[in-house]
């Protein structure tokens, strides 16, 4: 019924950028929540950054300052900018959306080298 396709991954240098996109399948607005989070391998999934239905922003620690998320409804997408990228970032990174269940993308890698 919900669907999220994350894509904008890849293999960048340290310093560098990348933002990443969710097309959903229905408007951002139906949903409570948006998000993203990532999952390194070994590790536990982990909130990188969430946006509500009325626009409020909230990031991990480790990446204020350098991610930003923000959505285009008119394309029913949201993004996250990543800026300053480090070879901790590395990970696979999910798209997620809560209305009022929980929905999740297939995620999309992110590989920062040194």
């Amino acid at each position: 019924q919900v669907q999220l396709v994350e894509s904008g991954g890849g293999l960048v240098q340290a310093g560098g950028s990348l933002r990443l996109s969710c097309v959903v399948s229905r408007s951002i607005f139906s949903f409570n929540l948006m998000g993203w989070y990532r999952q390194a391998p070994g590790k536990e999934r982990e909130m990188v950054a969430g946006i509500t239905r009325a626009g409020t922003t909230n990031y991990a620690e480790s990446v204020k300052g350098r991610f930003t998320i923000s959505r285009d409804n008119a394309k029913n997408t949201v993004y996250l900018q990543m800026n300053s990228l480090k070879p901790e970032d590395t990970a696979v990174y999910y798209c997620r959306a809560i209305l009022p269940t929980v929905n999740w993308g297939q995620g999309t890698q992110v590989t920062v080298s040194s």
